[in-house]
């Protein structure tokens, strides 16, 4: 409960606050006086203190009946105060998005995510391809839980039925050519986009999925909105050559031969 107190009895719990402020400009007024059933009474002081808002010193004292002793002065957030995040444990800090190319990430032996897997000498009359759509050869496979939860992330995400580009589309990834299934049981519901136009290139893609870069897609060419400008020269206009007939050999002017009998000049 909060009750008065007297002059004496603030002064001593102010002097206490601003020991432990280090600074009486960082000690506001008097908040509240509790009187506590062990004979211990709080003062608390408005907080003045930059970058703490909302909190407040509480100072401590006993035998306030005789001489009042000191018993610690702190700063604790009130109502409203400023607080920091609560704690995240290193290990849970990373989130998805954050793994760059340089980084590893930590190895959790006890995922909840995963299973243990199954481990087989391959010998020449077993088939491969059977044993690694089932697992074996890994340490680990993906538990049923971890395969429900990752599905059911996939499809409330961005290449699921409800994105922008499904919704606006007409027709499903599952019709498209670019479309490839998933293996073993995400077959049904997911595939990876192989289109290099298309904004899910490389990603996986639930089947009711879509988007404008679909292999079948019924929109017309249009014509360009910059149509190129007429020749300067008529390109369309056909002059016909008669490539059969030779071209007529220039005529050449005949030379005067000098007469052999008629008298040499001088």
């Amino acid at each position: 409960m909060t009750t008065a107190v007297s002059s004496s009895l603030e002064e001593l719990a102010r002097t206490a606050a601003i020991e432990t402020a280090g600074d009486a400009a960082h000690v506001g007024d008097l908040l509240s006086v509790e009187n506590h059933d062990d004979g211990y009474t709080t003062v608390r002081f408005a907080s003045d203190l930059k970058g703490y808002a909302g909190w407040v010193w509480a100072v401590v004292l006993t035998g306030a009946d005789a001489e009042p002793t000191v018993c610690e002065s702190y700063l604790l957030p009130g109502d409203g105060a400023l607080l920091a995040p609560e704690w995240v444990p290193w290990e849970d800090r990373v989130r998805p998005g954050d793994l760059d190319a340089h980084m590893v990430l930590p190895y959790i032996a006890d995922d909840p995510r995963l299973v243990p897997g199954y481990t087989a000498a391959i010998g020449d009359d077993v088939d491969e391809m059977e044993i690694f759509e089932f697992g074996l050869g890994r340490e680990r496979v993906l538990a049923p839980e971890g395969r429900e939860a990752a599905a059911e992330r996939w499809y409330r995400g961005s290449h699921g039925p409800t994105a922008a580009s499904a919704v606006a589309s007409t027709a499903p990834c599952s019709t498209c050519a670019f479309f490839i299934p998933l293996t073993g049981s995400m077959r049904m519901v997911f595939g990876v986009c192989a289109n290099e136009w298309s904004p899910s290139d490389g990603r996986v893609v639930s089947v009711d999925h879509g988007c404008g870069a679909h292999s079948q897609t019924d929109a017309e060419r249009r014509a360009s909105d910059w149509p190129d400008p007429d020749p300067v020269v008529d390109t369309g206009a056909v002059v016909p050559l008669d490539l059969n007939d030779p071209e007529p050999e220039p005529e050449v002017e005949a030379v005067a031969q000098p007469d052999a009998d008629a008298p040499a000049e001088p």
